[in-house]
């Protein structure tokens, strides 16, 4: 996986949080820690996307049964 840099600033306060989290988190550096929050913040988006769909999903009604037809399609594309 290529690696871009990326810059930004942050508050003094903010580089001092971040400064404890990688001393006492665990963290080989700085980036490490910031791509931990990265990472959670992905998964906690994709969870919160599949409860929308579903809500989506109960919403819309009962549900219909598949014909054999519409099973074995699907059963091939795996």
């Amino acid at each position: 996986m290529s690696r871009n840099t990326m810059s930004f600033s942050l508050p003094e306060s903010l580089r001092e949080y971040i400064d404890q989290r990688v001393q006492s988190g665990g963290y080989g550096n700085t980036s490490e820690y910031l791509l931990e929050l990265i990472r959670n913040d992905q998964r906690t988006e994709a969870a919160r996307r599949f409860r929308l769909l579903i809500a989506d999903g109960l919403e819309s009604g009962d549900g219909r049964p598949l014909s054999e037809k519409v099973l074995s399609e699907a059963g091939q594309e795996q």
